[in-house]
């Protein structure tokens, strides 16, 4: 109502009755005359005139499932804690060190507890920012982490990536391909390890035009699935570092006339609700996201009330979830 009554768009609204200073005096004028017409009672004055407790939740992918489960996780954990989630995207420019004092600023003035940043590359320049506006960050499932202090919140990896592997080797594959994630994602690193790991213990040695590296997305799914079932001699299971990359290694398979799992099997890893809705419904390792998001949250405000931590790394347990996308290789059934 506010934004309609200002001619404004709702986005403009809140960031005004927020406190955000990122938006033109005339325009801040009409906002705050329209509230006050209007009636408009805000969050801190509806708590008795005490401050309103908001952190922040930023994301680089706002639509994928896996962002979903995350997110459903911080806020249900931010509603038990009185505490809102505000979510943003991450910032896209390259300013450096006074964009990143800029977005530090812009959520210290708008009263946020601390910032919790899902599978985003870091630079030192924002966690330094952050630590001067005396703003706590806790991340989750990082790219990289740009000082080892940095609180974050992850899976066991390298267990899952272990986990998956064993998986096939027990169906009798010999020859797995490895659909990964970008190369200095330290999840995605810890995932290949695992995978490298067990191949190892079985004395299979790794082959290094088995493992590729992409994004955590479709369309890289489907080019490196297409890359591996293009080899002379490709591997007759493929393990992808998400549900969503391999659903496009799945597609890759389809596009080529081969069968899940007749003549390919498939693992993910997350969990997410597309592997159960994939044909056929994907073996995944699955990792906990929504307590992932809890644990992150309630991290986040123990650092913000000042107390230690036992840990700057918190890793929560994976495990397999078998489902119709592996089977033995064709010629051992």
């Amino acid at each position: 109502m506010v934004a309609d009554a200002a001619g404004v768009s709702l986005p403009t609204a809140s960031k005004v009755l927020n406190g955000r200073g990122d938006v033109a005096s005339a325009t801040r004028t009409r906002v705050e005359v329209a509230a006050r017409d209007l009636g408009y009672v805000s969050p801190s004055d509806r708590r008795g005139g005490l401050p309103g407790r908001t952190v922040d939740l930023v994301f680089d992918d706002l639509v994928s499932p896996y962002s979903l489960e995350v997110l459903s996780g911080v806020t249900e954990a931010g509603t038990e804690a009185g505490v809102d989630v505000v979510v943003n995207r991450a910032p896209r420019d390259d300013a450096g060190a006074r964009s990143a004092d800029d977005w530090a600023g812009r959520l210290k003035a708008a009263g946020r507890e601390g910032i919790i940043i899902v599978t985003s590359e870091l630079t030192l320049e924002q966690v330094e920012s952050f630590d001067r506006a005396g703003l706590p960050l806790v991340v989750i499932d990082p790219l990289n982490l740009p000082r080892v202090e940095v609180t974050s919140v992850g899976a066991t990896n390298f267990s899952g990536g272990l986990t998956a592997t064993e998986h096939l080797l027990s169906l009798g594959h010999r020859r797995i391909g490895f659909a990964g994630g970008p190369e200095r994602a330290a999840c995605g690193q810890a995932r290949l390890h695992g995978h490298r790991a067990a191949l190892e213990k079985t004395g299979v040695r790794p082959e290094p035009d088995l493992a590729l590296h992409g994004a955590f997305s479709y369309p890289a799914g489907l080019e490196m699935g297409t890359r591996l079932l293009d080899l002379p001699r490709p591997p007759t299971a493929i393990f992808a570092a998400s549900d969503t990359t391999a659903l496009g290694v799945v597609e890759a398979a389809r596009r080529r006339g081969l069968r899940v799992p007749d003549d390919l099997s498939v693992v993910g890893f997350d969990d997410t609700i597309l592997a159960t809705l994939a044909t056929p419904a994907l073996t995944v390792v699955r990792q906990p996201l929504p307590d992932m998001g809890r644990v992150a949250l309630r991290t986040l405000l123990r650092l913000a009330a000042g107390e230690s931590l036992d840990s700057h790394h918190v890793e929560l347990a994976t495990h397999l979830v078998v489902r119709d996308s592996t089977a033995p290789p064709r010629g051992e059934r």
